[in-house]
């Protein structure tokens, strides 16, 4: 994503008729997807956490109206604290969880965010990965190293990255790269392309590739941009 001026929001009606026709398609044509969304809630992310909380948890919403998708909840914060919640199909109730999480001083812990993919992926396979966070304070190469094991996996990762620090950008973006995945930046000016993009991410966990490129007909140009990095 760029500093471009971002297009006009789809409308709620635009976006809801979408997801319930993803949520209609033939069986066939769709997988029971797994898909992990992991937060940065370190003290860094205080000040806009409350409006992103509010975001990404419209984004559970959202899911639940696409159907036969779990997610699961991650997250770090603190002296080392990182929790996962159990999966489930309950976007309500992930959206009452996000609602209730508080930020805590602490360092990143994106490796760790990772190892747990890929220890989750090796019980039952996941589609995705979704990270949101704003900052990098582990070395970059072992961050490389684990997200080309989740390559291998074809497991793709989705990072979105709070505000414009240009290192935090470069190893999210070759992260993103190595995995087939794809990358996109947000501040507070652009919740509403968070909520989009995330949306689009639960469509593709849940109908694949083919979902996504029906569902960015309807969407704005960051929609399209995504599904072209996946491309």
């Amino acid at each position: 994503m760029s500093d471009d001026k971002l297009p006009a929001r789809s409308s709620q009606r635009e976006i809801t008729a979408f997801l319930h026709k993803a949520a209609n398609l033939p069986a066939h044509s769709r997988t029971d997807g797994r898909l992990i969304f992991a937060l940065d809630a370190t003290a860094s992310r205080e000040q806009l956490w409350d409006r992103a909380s509010q975001i990404q948890a419209r984004m559970f919403e959202e899911a639940g109206k696409v159907g036969r998708l779990q997610i699961q909840l991650c997250y770090y914060r603190g002296n080392q604290e990182f929790r996962a919640q159990p999966w489930t199909g309950d976007t309500r109730a992930l959206a009452h969880r996000m609602g209730d999480l508080r930020c805590r001083a602490g360092l990143t812990q994106i490796g760790r965010v990772l190892s747990h993919a890929l220890a989750e992926h090796a019980r039952q396979k996941i589609q995705a990965l979704v990270f949101v966070g704003d900052a990098v304070e582990e070395s970059p190469q072992g961050l490389y190293d684990l997200a080309g094991k989740l390559a291998i996996l074809g497991v793709p990762l989705f990072l979105f990255q709070e505000g414009r620090d240009r290192e935090v950008e470069t190893v999210f973006r070759k992260m993103a790269r190595l995995t087939r995945g794809a990358y996109a930046s947000f501040d507070e000016s652009s919740h509403d392309q968070l909520r989009r993009l995330l949306c689009a991410v639960a469509v593709y966990a849940s109908g694949g590739v083919n979902a996504l490129k029906e569902y960015s007909l309807t969407q704005g140009q960051e929609v399209k941009a995504l599904l072209q990095q996946l491309s």
